[in-house]
């Protein structure tokens, strides 16, 4: 199943990589920036994260809140923030729920891994609606984020 662009986004409440519950609901009037990644500390997904990281302030300056999502542990999650100087929050699907119902888990990774989540993206207006949506099969490649600013100038 994929999300469609103009669908209701699924809810959900996660934990934070500092121990904090965070629901979509929660952010109800903000623009938020959705990055589901495979695993904390490999090459792609490190790269990637930090890029956002780096240009940080033009998300800021669109209204969006960026979350990254993996199905890391938050005590992983905390770790692969701190030492990567991260400066947005990070959400455990140590569950799976979340990858699952945004269409973005890979029933069968690398090495025989399960449940892991795919490279994505999606932006979510202040309404709830899905603005965009790329889900990559590929998890070497990593989302259009020029696309993603683009949508968040529009709304």
């Amino acid at each position: 199943m994929s999300l469609q662009i103009g669908q209701a986004a699924p809810q959900f409440t996660l934990w934070s990589h500092d121990k904090q519950q965070v629901s979509l609901a929660g952010q109800r009037g903000k623009n938020v920036v959705l990055l589901f990644f495979p695993l904390a500390f490999t090459g792609v997904c490190t790269k990637e994260l930090c890029s956002v990281r780096d240009t940080m302030n033009i998300y800021d300056g669109l209204n969006a809140t960026v979350f990254g999502i993996s199905v890391d542990s938050i005590h992983v999650l905390n770790k692969f923030r701190t030492e990567q100087n991260l400066n947005f929050t990070l959400l455990s699907d140590f569950n799976k729920t979340t990858s699952t119902a945004y269409g973005s888990i890979y029933e069968n990774f690398f090495n025989d891994m399960k449940g892991v989540s795919k490279r994505s993206a999606f932006v979510i207006d202040g309404e709830g609606v899905v603005r965009y949506a790329e889900v990559l099969e590929n998890a070497l490649e990593v989302p259009n984020f020029d696309a993603i600013k683009e949508c968040l100038k529009s709304l």
